[in-house]
């Protein structure tokens, strides 16, 4: 089903699937005997690496206990690229693999995906199933998504998001795939991995939840199951993610954002999202910067920006932020929501807008790393206008821009594109 088609007004929405899932500490040791359970016999892992851990070694020598041969594929980055997703492509053929673990974030399982598809189409390149549902073949290679993260949830949705580099190399394009047949054969979401994620990533991940929350929530999609999902995530997301930042050894804070990102994603899944994420997406594509950040650094502007078309949502975001909105207008209450969310993305440390990243803003950055030399090239994010320009153009033919709750033009879009790469955030509550 295509964007326009979703977007008509037509009382049939479309449900979409989630996959099994194992949640809790201690759920990643059930990958073994899961395994086993699935067929597998000799897998692919993709993962980032996960540099200071030793989670990767852990999961395959698990896996190798219980009679699964491994092969390790760790070159997958931030922000996958079209040549990650392909070079794994390849290794699995290579081995005759029958099975995929992704371990790590949405950059992880993303790839993966990705790959699995690319699999079943024998080896067709991943950039060709841009869009919705354009795989034809329904049976692709299990999937067992291992998250490390609180951010995502892909382990659990239908979208898989790839950076195309190679149709285009002066223009990277980074583009959504949502497709059916690439939702995971099993999820699990185990707190206890999250304590080896970085504090800046921590926090980047829970902004990447609050979109994947409140967008859906304010979507013109409009889907009612995913509204009650939405609230109770960006509660979680009030309620949890400070502490999972600066006390990330605190079991309760971890274990209450890893909840708020599956439940997040449940309700993107099928409720839609807006230009918060279509905006990251168009940074990311030019600057290789964390999906997570550019979700932070635009939720604001962005929410300022529908406001004037949905403040009862809004409201009910402020009461869900911790808000007391009891003797406050609608109006009243959803500014009060903006400037909650501002509190807490000074709270975590986030930078405020585009322009403030540089290459040490975080671990981690790609900021001007390669390996391509288009990004080697993009060491400054400018601003300029051909800056600006570039982005809303990109933003404008995102797949997730249609669901956003108020009308997008090139005119409308481009100014809060501006104040996201040049704005200050106070400008927003005056």
């Amino acid at each position: 089903m295509q964007v326009d088609e979703l977007l008509k007004p037509f009382p049939i929405k479309e449900f979409h699937p989630f996959p099994r899932a194992l949640l809790g500490p201690g759920s990643h040791e059930m990958i073994g005997p899961e395994a086993l359970k699935l067929g597998f016999k000799k897998t692919l892992i993709m993962t980032s690496g996960l540099r200071g851990t030793d989670i990767v070694h852990k999961i395959s020598e698990s896996m190798k206990y219980h009679g699964v041969d491994t092969v390790i594929y760790d070159q997958v980055e931030s922000n996958p690229k079209d040549y990650n997703v392909m070079d794994a492509v390849k290794m699995y053929q290579e081995n005759t693999c029958d099975s995929f673990v992704s371990i790590g974030g949405g950059s992880s399982h993303d790839a993966c995906k990705g790959a699995r598809i690319s699999v079943s189409h024998d080896g067709r390149n991943v950039n060709e199933f841009e869009g919705f549902n354009q795989s034809e073949n329904p049976k692709n290679p299990p999937h067992i998504a291992v998250s490390t993260t609180a951010g995502t949830g892909s382990e659990t949705s239908w979208a898989y998001v790839i950076t195309d580099t190679t149709t285009d190399p002066n223009n990277p394009h980074k583009y959504v795939a949502f497709d059916d047949n690439s939702v995971t054969s099993l999820a699990i979401d185990d707190p206890v991995l999250y304590y080896d994620c970085p504090i800046d990533f921590t926090a980047q991940c829970g902004f990447d939840v609050l979109a994947h929350a409140s967008e859906p929530y304010v979507s013109r999609l409009k889907f009612e199951p995913s509204l009650g999902n939405a609230l109770h995530a960006i509660e979680l997301t009030a309620a949890n993610l400070r502490e999972a930042v600066w006390n990330g050894q605190d079991l309760p804070g971890r274990q209450g954002m890893m909840y708020a990102q599956y439940i997040a994603a449940q309700a993107f899944n099928s409720g839609g999202l807006g230009i918060i994420h279509s905006i990251s997406h168009a940074v990311s594509a030019f600057y290789d910067t964390h999906h997570g950040l550019n979700n932070a650094v635009a939720l604001p502007r962005v929410w300022a920006f529908n406001m004037p078309v949905a403040y009862k949502q809004f409201a009910k975001i402020a009461g869900a932020m911790g808000v007391d909105t009891t003797h406050m207008t609608d109006v009243q209450a959803a500014e009060a929501a903006l400037a909650a969310s501002i509190r807490l993305l000074r709270d975590v440390g986030i930078p405020e807008k585009f322009t403030d990243v540089t290459q040490d803003s975080y671990s981690k950055n790609r900021l001007g790393q390669g390996p391509t030399k288009f990004y080697e090239n993009e060491k400054t994010i400018t601003g300029n206008d051909a800056d600006v320009d570039r982005i809303t153009n990109h933003v404008l033919g995102d797949a997730c821009t249609p669901g956003n709750p108020k009308e997008c033009t090139f005119t409308t879009v481009r100014p809060v594109v501006d104040h996201c790469l040049n704005g200050d955030l106070d400008d927003l509550l005056s």
